[in-house]
């Protein structure tokens, strides 16, 4: 079984409003055992990061500034995505925000239309997991990382390739 362990980063909480994604970090696992495949990108999101966010995973405007927009990304993250089991911690939020870039691309591209991500994907949410396993608790990453005694110290920031790597040592331990 092919599962990619994924995580986003965003301009902001919603793409309704606007937002986009900045970042994506992908691993890849076949049987639960780690491939060496990875797929990690900085997106210049066209539009401003709220600050709130850059507090959160430390990309600024100035970052991404010369990073490729969406549509020239797109192909390539979707040949690594289209098919796996995707697992995600709060799967809604990146899956929405994928689904969101993807919609948009497919208005302007002659070339066949992408996603929507579930209908390619089958779709792991690792919150919703956790929350089956441990009811009442904490069960944000960090939560996880400390209940199952996995080190994540060295993260100070989020990034999506980092917390896809924590994420799917996480997985494997839950």
């Amino acid at each position: 079984m092919r599962q990619v362990i994924l995580d986003t980063e965003t301009t902001g909480i919603d793409p309704k409003d606007g937002h986009r994604l900045v970042e994506i970090g992908a691993v890849e696992m076949i049987n639960r055992r780690f491939t060496g495949r990875t797929y990690h990108q900085y997106i210049n999101p066209e539009r401003h990061i709220d600050a709130e966010v850059v507090a959160v995973h430390g990309i600024d405007d100035a970052k991404v500034a010369n990073e490729p927009v969406f549509a020239e990304i797109a192909d390539e993250f979707w040949a690594f995505i289209e098919g796996a089991e995707l697992v995600i911690h709060n799967a809604p939020f990146d899956v929405g925000f994928i689904d969101h870039e993807l919609g948009m691309l497919n208005k302007r591209r002659q070339a066949p239309a992408l996603g929507p991500v579930r209908d390619h994907c089958r779709i792991l949410d690792t919150l919703v997991m956790a929350r089956e396993m441990h009811p009442g608790q904490r069960n944000s990453l960090d939560a996880l990382c400390k209940r199952y005694d996995i080190d994540n110290g060295h993260r100070v920031l989020h990034g999506a390739l980092l917390d896809a790597e924590i994420l799917a040592d996480v997985y494997l331990a839950m």
